[in-house]
């Protein structure tokens, strides 16, 4: 199946400090973007939405930047398999961090995953007072 990659941004009136650790602790993934997050022996993440587990590795991360989860049951071969990417950066003059969001699947639906993403986004933005 074809793969579709998705990205938007978000401004979110929280510092990327404040922020990373939702992007990549389980405890604060859990509490938006994921029905569970668990940390597996070896460093791997097991995400749960509506009973599905999907085992993914943090395939690269930058303290306070970014973080980006390959999810191995997508596919042998990293290149095809399914991503999600987090990038922080702030703003001095709006003093605003903007969250850029990669997600790469076979979803294609462009209306679907704006909703889905705005959706999650605005259970962060609730968390986190942004």
């Amino acid at each position: 199946m074809e793969k579709y990659r998705f990205e938007k941004e978000f401004e979110i009136k929280a510092s990327p400090r404040m922020l990373y650790p939702y992007l990549l602790n389980p405890d604060g993934l859990a509490q938006w973007f994921a029905d569970d997050v668990k940390v597996l022996p070896g460093g791997d993440y097991l995400f749960e939405w509506e009973g599905e587990q999907h085992p993914a590795r943090v395939a690269s991360r930058r303290l306070n930047k970014h973080v980006k989860f390959v999810f191995t049951d997508s596919g042998d071969d990293e290149i095809k398999a399914n991503f999600v990417e987090f990038f922080l950066s702030y703003n001095d003059i709006t003093e605003s961090t903007f969250l850029t969001i990669v997600d790469y699947s076979e979803m294609d639906d462009e209306e679907e995953l704006n909703e889905l993403w705005d959706g999650l986004i605005q259970s962060l933005k609730e968390i986190v007072g942004g």
